[in-house]
């Protein structure tokens, strides 16, 4: 291929993040969506806990979950076979030495979640295989819910390459040049041209920036470790809550009839194809051993995920304040995908230059809380 590709808007990266806002855009322009690896979703996105929590995260992340509640619940028709959520329920669970932390998240979200306190017997009749004696106190949000991660990822794409985007794999930046009146991206497969570019490259997003000689916004990937085991025999898990540590050491989620065990570890990387990491299995095993009526013997499967964030925990969506045409679409940390419909239509909207949509109002997003010159600042 060695023709140049030229249309409105090229975005780099088709996570869930690039994926989700090529095809807000790809409404109203022309969108070309490049892709790294060999097919999209191979790295963050393909690796996600896959949690829809309306109470986790920031407050400028509760208010983009919140915005994309209705899409979640009620995708367009056509959008995807099946729900993309499913009922679970979170059981936030304290040990004796944690109830001040258990507290301080009662106190932050009951306005927003709609939680029910329980005891040790409580606790242990919604999750039995929690230690008796363990936890001290719970709150459970049945707000909670299971994200079908790839179809909504495939939603995403499906519809923007219907409406005409262009994708592209295996289309690792190799160069990034400013023009008189947009940009050219160098790859592989070809050379691509226009006004503007959208940085969705996740944990390589600074690298990125850094190519198109945009400010750094100090993205940290952080590594965290997962696995997955088989229940216990007869245990029938599928109504169970995911069971999480009110200090974040651990979560446990039941996975059709596997247990998904995490000690919620965020370990400063490189962005790389990331691996679990051995002394993460080992902590993981003992926090959830501790906590639970489980022996740990044969792991099914395990992996790691890189979780890239900026200073404040909050995503980067907006113009840079260096370079023209060049748009931040990162750090979404843990949260990129319970909030990829809101936030891919407020970055569309952004690139665009029309006001924000009436959803984020409502909700109470505030530019400023995701604006790139906030780092800076």
């Amino acid at each position: 291929m060695s023709e140049t590709t030229r249309s409105d808007v090229i975005v780099i990266g088709a996570g869930m993040a690039g994926a989700s806002v090529a095809d807000a855009l790809s409404r109203d322009c022309t969108v070309v969506l490049l892709e790294r690896e060999s097919h999209p979703g191979y790295h963050t996105t393909g690796r996600s806990a896959a949690l829809f929590a309306p109470v986790y995260g920031p407050a400028p992340i509760r208010a983009l979950t919140r915005a994309s509640a209705a899409f979640m619940a009620n995708p367009p028709e056509g959008f995807a076979d099946s729900p993309i959520l499913t009922p679970r329920g979170a059981l936030f669970i304290a040990r004796e030495d944690q109830l001040a932390d258990l507290t301080g998240l009662h106190n932050e979200l009951q306005s927003e979640g709609n939680f029910k306190e329980l005891d040790d017997s409580g606790i242990r009749k919604m999750h039995p295989l929690i230690r008796e004696g363990y936890a001290a106190a719970g709150l459970y949000d049945e707000n909670c819910q299971d994200i079908d991660v790839a179809a909504l990822h495939q939603g995403f794409l499906r519809r923007a390459r219907a409406r005409g985007c262009s994708l592209f794999t295996r289309a690792d930046v190799i160069a990034l040049e400013e023009l008189a009146n947009g940009w050219r991206v160098r790859t592989p497969v070809g050379t691509f041209e226009a006004p503007c570019v959208i940085n969705a490259a996740g944990a390589w997003a600074d690298e990125l920036g850094q190519k198109a000689g945009a400010e750094p916004i100090g993205l940290v990937p952080k590594r965290r470790t997962a696995m997955q085991i088989a229940a216990p025999a007869g245990a029938k898990i599928g109504g169970w809550p995911i069971a999480v540590d009110v200090a974040e050491e651990f979560y446990v989620k039941p996975v059709a009839q596997q247990l998904l065990l995490s000690p919620a570890n965020e370990n400063p990387d490189v962005p790389c194809d990331v691996q679990p990491d051995e002394m993460d299995i080992a902590i993981c095993v003992d926090r959830v051993e501790r906590a639970f009526d489980l022996r740990v013997g044969r792991i099914e499967t395990r992996w790691a995920g890189l979780r890239s964030f900026v200073a404040d925990k909050c995503p980067v969506a907006g113009f840079s304040a260096a370079v023209p045409g060049f748009f931040w679409l990162a750090g979404q940390g843990g949260y990129g995908i319970q909030t990829a419909p809101a936030l891919a239509e407020l970055a569309a909207a952004l690139v665009l230059g029309k006001p924000m949509p009436p959803e984020m109002v409502i909700e109470g997003v505030e530019l400023s809380s995701l604006a790139p010159e906030r780092l800076s600042a």
